[in-house]
């Protein structure tokens, strides 16, 4: 597999989490499936789309239902007034996926650059 390919592979894998943006869960099974082609063929494309992989588990799927109890909470919250308080933070913690989807960005385009990326904090749960 040539560097170009390895670093076009592990952008797309960084790059995929847009796919939630639109499909609301592909992202995550994409760069899984990148993941699984590429683990025999290339150490730098299986370590990039298993760090997508996991960085979309973490962040979109917990970031989904952290938002989903956050505004359950302020709508419940809403009944008794304190809830209204509640609405510009449950406002914030909205913005996860989008944040995500940026700081993958980042990833995508350092990874193909062919500069070394690992995500915080869940980057280094990925030992390929």
């Amino acid at each position: 597999m040539s560097e170009q390919d390895e670093r076009l592979w592990s952008a797309l894998a960084h790059a995929s989490i847009w796919l939630n943006m639109v499909t609301g869960f592909f992202g995550v099974l994409a760069a899984l499936v990148i993941y699984l082609v590429y683990k025999d063929k290339s150490q730098m494309v299986a370590f990039h789309a298993m760090q997508a992989f996991i960085f979309q588990l973490v962040w979109w799927v917990g970031g989904g239902v952290l938002i989903a109890v956050s505004w359950i909470i302020t709508t419940l919250g809403s009944m008794v007034l304190i809830g209204l308080i509640c609405v510009p933070i449950a406002g914030v913690i909205s913005l996860i996926p989008l944040a995500a989807c940026i700081y993958a960005s980042v990833g995508a385009v350092q990874s193909y650059n062919g500069q070394e990326f690992k995500y915080w904090l869940t980057g280094d749960w990925v030992k390929i």
